[in-house]
């Protein structure tokens, strides 16, 4: 049996969560069972469960991003959260940040494929486009690292006063317990654990969210960020 046909029935959920972009999501379904399966970004054994474990639990992230906002996928791998996301809002603007080459020929084949024109592609690790990319409103993440390892990667990318959301499973309260210390240093003011997807998914999903103030990444990215500024204003 090929990996496609182990593809479950669309979940009625599905219809509801993408609206007009139901065919899209079921084409991006396909190409995760059949391409992303054969170039090693998904095991097979994710296939049966890719609507329910993947898709659909990523697009109810939409539900805490604010409207209108700029966004960063971490680690985006196999566009996960990112392209669900992408999916069902057209209102932001989506940069997919991964730094292996064969996941980002394939973010690349599917942005063009789903004509996700609101979504870029940016190859590279998040400690090196710091200061070459506009910080964002939002940073999400999920399957990256451990919450403190992740937060200092994803936090210097904001913007003054935007959030981290990760989507993280059952150790959400170990990993924000364990990582406050960091996350204070890091410039986080504000952090809880948000559960989204009621109605959609089962359990629900689980979003770690990190607020920062006005100095993202705190003390020791403040002077990283200022020499990043000058050289874009020099630039522009």
């Amino acid at each position: 049996m090929s990996e496609a046909a182990e593809l479950p029935p669309v979940p009625e959920q599905a219809r509801d969560v993408f609206g007009n972009r139901y065919a899209d999501a079921v084409r991006y379904a396909e190409l995760l069972a059949e391409a992303g399966v054969k170039r090693g970004l998904i095991g097979p054994r994710e296939v049966p469960r890719l609507w329910e474990r993947h898709l659909l639990n990523c697009a109810v992230l939409s539900e805490v991003v604010p409207e209108g906002v700029t966004v960063c996928d971490v680690g985006s791998g196999a566009g996960l959260p990112g392209i669900p996301l992408a999916l069902v809002r057209d209102d932001l603007k989506i940069t997919l940040l991964e730094p292996l080459l064969r996941r980002t020929n394939f973010l690349t084949e599917v942005v063009e494929l789903l004509g996700l024109d609101h979504v870029t592609v940016v190859r590279g690790r998040a400690e090196e486009v710091m200061g070459k990319m506009p910080p964002v409103h939002v940073v999400t993440a999920r399957a990256v690292a451990p919450l403190d390892r992740l937060a200092t990667w994803g936090v210097p990318l904001l913007r003054p006063y935007g959030e981290m959301l990760a989507l993280k499973g059952d150790t959400a309260e170990e990993e924000l317990k364990a990582a406050t210390a960091a996350l204070s240093k890091l410039g986080a003011e504000e952090t809880s654990i948000v559960h989204v997807g009621q109605g959609v998914v089962d359990p629900l999903s689980t979003v770690v969210r990190v607020e920062v103030g006005e100095s993202p990444g705190g003390v020791r990215f403040a002077a990283k960020r200022a020499k990043a500024a000058r050289t874009r204003r020099r630039r522009g």
